[in-house]
């Protein structure tokens, strides 16, 4: 099975050479392939199909022992264009790796959950090129942000198995020399205007020759505006005028042109590049949405409006591929069943997810919470990988309106002794305030769970919800969240809902991870916070639950755990095959539940 499709939606050229499938494989246990030129070895032991990683089914090998220093080679037709640049890009591999073309040294990437490229151009042969990758994944470093990639042989608990490798698309781009390196787009809602920063390739002399930026927005087939514009500089920005266009404001009223789950309202942007004669050099097709997210009052606001979010937790694994699914139409189902049960979003729980997967949020409206991997243990270098893949994320990231809250942190993992010590305190708000300097359309939460600093959401966790027969229990779980008060003094027996000095300040309170019933279906085995016996028994347990969180004066909003089984978890309302383990729309009838629509949560 070969992931054929384009891997860079906000950033569409039409000609890419895709190369997934069959790589040659070889395990390095030893460490000995440096030394012994494995980039110069004709053949490797084993044959691996990218970009599943060797620890999955689908990747032909399924084999789970560790395995730390690992190779990758493939042959490959890409021609030697002298008058191209020719750029080998990786969707993301884990976790650290070192790329050969024809035997020479090109580049090196450590982090594992964001894409990079190189530039190839000066280390081709004619025609037949070989690409050689070798990747080092240490599985007991603690000091790497792996998530839910568990550091021993074993998974358990809430831990999952370890991926080591390519786990998304490998490809190739050639391009002019005089090229558009990157487009971003930010709304801004409240003036009307959407700005647009294009960025040439830094190799370009602007002083010595002359070029211009055309580009053509739409939306809904009809043009909105298009220009040519001088590139003084390789990097310019220019403000686009939406709602005083007068075909706009002729065709769209209200709110129909803004992106929300409701109407994922999308504008399509074509950009070219071209010189003083009006030779096209470069094109590239985009699109943004027209949204705002802010908080105020206690909620948050989309579109300057009120808006109760219902989200679903994410892991996004899968029993075949792992990270990495099968097909980028299972994406889009994953989006589906969530929407049909309900939810408007999902928190993708300690994963940077794949791109496509970003895009079917974006074009089927579905509310996205952007998280990175954590890393165990609170370390220099720890905090530093952590900041550098969060920079990464949102450089590839920011222009899909899906995404409108980052998490950098979770459960205190990687600050354990956040709750007094002042350094990982630093750490949270350096987190927090470093991702709204470099991103200011979006919301931070600075540790999912408890033991808050600066945040704009307080999320917190609470599964004590209890089973059935566990009546009290209940009854304190639908306590400790029915008011503000309940739910900053005693929703959590073990940790605070904020660390020391530091309270709340108003700020919207969402539950971001509650629930948990596990549900066996067939011979699975497995755990969850409670559980329950058949299909009937989880729709009320699914509703008692609901009952509570609705009937909150407190809350606005939720993160439901979780949408799948994974692995030895089973409280997924779908199992990990994606079966629904209920009726689905008895979920959505509960998700919509009455809740109070206005709250007003003072500081």
């Amino acid at each position: 099975m070969t992931r054929q499709e384009y891997p860079r939606p906000q950033f569409v050229r039409d000609e890419w050479i895709n190369l997934n499938g069959t790589w040659q494989f070889q395990f390095d246990d030893d460490n000995i392939g440096e030394k012994k030129q494995y980039f110069n070895k004709e053949t490797f032991e084993k044959e691996i199909q990218v970009p599943f990683v060797y620890q999955s089914l689908l990747s032909g090998i399924g084999e789970r022992a560790v395995h730390e220093y690992v190779w990758y080679k493939k042959e490959v037709v890409i021609s030697n264009d002298s008058a191209k640049k020719t750029i080998l890009h990786f969707g993301a591999v884990d976790y650290y790796c070192k790329v050969y073309v024809n035997g020479q040294f090109v580049g090196e990437h450590e982090g594992g959950h964001t894409s990079f490229s190189f530039d190839i151009s000066n280390y081709l042969a004619e025609e037949n090129q070989t690409i050689t990758v070798k990747v080092y994944d240490p599985l007991k470093d603690e000091t790497i942000p792996r998530g839910k990639q568990f550091w021993e042989e074993e998974p358990r608990a809430i831990w999952y198995t370890n991926s080591t490798g390519i786990w998304q698309t490998v490809w190739v781009e050639q391009v002019n020399k005089e090229h558009i390196e990157k487009v971003r787009f930010t709304s801004d809602l409240d003036s009307g205007v959407v700005w647009m920063d294009f960025a040439l390739n830094e190799e370009i002399d602007i002083s010595k020759a002359t070029y211009y930026i055309n580009y053509k927005m739409m939306f809904k087939n009809t043009l909105i505006a298009e220009d040519r514009m001088k590139m003084n500089n390789i990097a310019e920005k220019r403000a686009v005028d939406i709602i005083q266009n007068k075909i706009f404001r002729t065709n769209f009223h209200d709110d129909g042109y803004t992106w929300s789950p409701e109407h994922p309202n999308l504008f399509d942007v074509s950009l070219e590049l071209c010189d003083e004669s009006g030779t096209v050099l470069d094109r590239v097709d985009s699109y943004f949405g027209y949204r705002k997210v802010h908080t105020e009052k206690g909620m948050v606001y989309l579109n300057n409006k009120p808006y109760y979010q219902k989200l679903v937790l994410d892991q996004g694994y899968w029993p075949e591929g792992l990270l990495t699914a099968p097909k980028a139409e299972d994406f889009k189902k994953d989006i589906e069943f969530a929407k049909e049960m309900g939810f408007n979003g999902c928190r993708k729980h300690q994963k940077t997810e794949d791109p496509l997967f970003l895009h079917y949020a974006d074009t089927l409206g579905f509310l996205v919470w952007g998280e990175c991997a954590s890393a165990p243990i609170y370390t220099k270098t720890a905090a530093t990988r952590l900041m550098k893949e969060w920079m990464e994320i949102v450089e590839r990231d920011y222009n899909h309106p899906s995404i409108i809250t980052w998490v950098p942190l979770n459960e205190s993992w990687g600050i354990p002794d956040i709750h007094s010590d002042k350094t990982q305190q630093h750490f949270s708000t350096t987190m927090y305030h470093m991702l709204h300097a470099i991103d200011g359309t979006r919301l931070v939460i600075s540790n999912d769970g408890w033991e808050a600093t600066d945040t704009d959401i307080c999320a917190i966790h609470n599964y004590g919800h209890g089973n059935a027969e566990e009546k009290e229990k209940y009854q304190y779980f639908k306590e400790s969240i029915s008011t503000v008060e309940n739910l900053l003094t005693h929703a959590h027996s073990k940790w605070d809902v904020y660390a020391a000095n530091h309270a709340h300040k108003g700020e919207p309170i969402l539950l971001t991870e509650f629930g948990g019933i596990a549900f066996k279906m067939g011979d699975q085995s497995g755990w969850g916070y409670t559980s329950v016996e058949n299909a009937e028994d989880y729709i009320t347990e699914y509703r008692k639950i609901m009952e509570a969180i609705f009937q909150s004066k407190g809350l606005w909003g939720y993160c439901y755990t979780q949408l799948t089984d994974v692995e030895q978890e089973i409280n997924g309302i779908l199992t990990y095959e994606r079966v629904p383990k209920c009726d689905l729309a008895k979920i959505k009838e509960l998700n919509n539940l009455f809740f109070p629509e206005r709250l007003a949560i003072k500081g």
